[in-house]
């Protein structure tokens, strides 16, 4: 049977939260001290990482919200929670939260979109430049005693694609506005006009692919797109071109993304996330050099950070405090209420 929430006033003092993101509060320790004035008591995650579905469901008994980061939420952990009333995503995805077992649970599922559009555009526009001017490897091999002459590639004049074109793409092509970059996006969901207001031009995603110099990723990972950049995939890409995801791991064949590599047909490519995370020092991926690794750090700015803070915490306290908040993944759990 399917619970569902209830929107009345509530007493947060005796509620306890679950705060596993690793960030919280950690640019503004103030977020940190209202929600431990808000509610009975604070649960922190005793890892420094997101936790798996084991390790979650002995944490989250007990606990009536949830701050949550990168963790694995599956059927399992809403199953092993016995008074949870709302997971508070610290972010933008939500593919690592069995959001219908929640829904059947009555469990609000929020997130934070928006917050960190501008951090992940940025980190994708330096990791752009780092790919093109081989910023990486000049440094490594200057630190081991060599003054190496590499020949770069300007963005100038070159074809940029997107795949995706939601709040990040959209802050990506607008900074890519300013380097002279020709800018095509290939998103299903959007008419041309959607996106000819941010100088973008609109193509099918196999017509894209081809003419792009640079590809960089910015599709929600969901079963449609789990594994999109297959063989195939690659195949149709432009030769010599540079790839970068700073959107899912779940979206990359990984090992279909090496071979690529090796082979050559890519020039370089440079990511942000992986399928598993951290991903094991032995990844074929981490022993190429043309491949430059950040450990998912794109929303990792003090601004983006605060801003997620603070939107995840208002949303936890909204629903322990009897109150719908801004942005409810599931709204389902809301069905058959009057006035919401």
């Amino acid at each position: 049977m399917t619970d569902r929430i209830q929107l009345n006033q509530a007493d947060p003092s005796a509620c306890r939260v679950l705060v596993t993101s690793t960030t919280f509060g950690i640019q503004d320790p103030t977020l940190r001290s209202e929600l431990e004035q808000a509610v009975g008591g604070v649960r922190y995650s005793p890892e420094k990482r997101p936790l798996a579905a084991p390790e979650l469901t002995s944490l989250i008994k007990g606990v009536d919200g949830w701050i949550a980061g990168l963790d694995e939420i599956d059927a399992s952990v809403i199953a092993a929670s016995d008074r949870l009333k709302v997971i508070a995503r610290y972010g933008v995805g939500f593919d690592r939260v069995d959001v219908a077992a929640a829904t059947r649970r009555g469990i609000v599922v929020t997130n934070t979109p928006g917050a960190n559009s501008a951090a992940v555009a940025e980190l994708t526009i330096g990791l752009m430049l780092a790919l093109a001017r081989q910023i990486c490897r000049a440094n490594q091999t200057m630190r081991c005693g060599q003054w190496p002459r590499y020949s770069g590639v300007g963005l100038a004049g070159k074809t940029v694609g997107l795949v995706g074109f939601g709040s990040i793409g959209r802050e990506v092509a607008r900074r890519l506005s300013a380097f002279g970059c020709q800018v095509l996006v290939a998103d299903p969901y959007l008419s041309p006009e959607a996106v000819s207001g941010c100088g973008a031009g609109l193509l099918p995603l196999d017509e894209l692919l081809p003419v792009s110099d640079f590809l960089s990723l910015h599709a929600a990972a969901t079963p449609l797109t789990a594994g999109m950049v297959n063989e195939s995939f690659l195949r149709k890409l432009k030769s010599g071109a540079f790839l970068v995801n700073t959107a899912r791991g779940e979206l990359i064949d990984e090992a279909a993304l090496a071979h690529a590599v090796e082979s050559g047909r890519l020039r370089g490519v440079a990511l942000d996330c992986f399928r598993n995370e951290p991903p094991g020092t032995d990844h074929p991926l981490l022993q190429l050099p043309q491949v430059i690794v950040t450990p998912h750090t794109g929303a990792h700015t003090d601004e983006a950070v605060n801003a997620m803070g603070r939107m995840a915490l208002d949303a936890c306290l909204a629903v322990l405090r009897g109150r719908r908040p801004a942005h409810v993944v599931n709204p389902d759990v809301y069905t058959g209420m009057e006035g919401v």
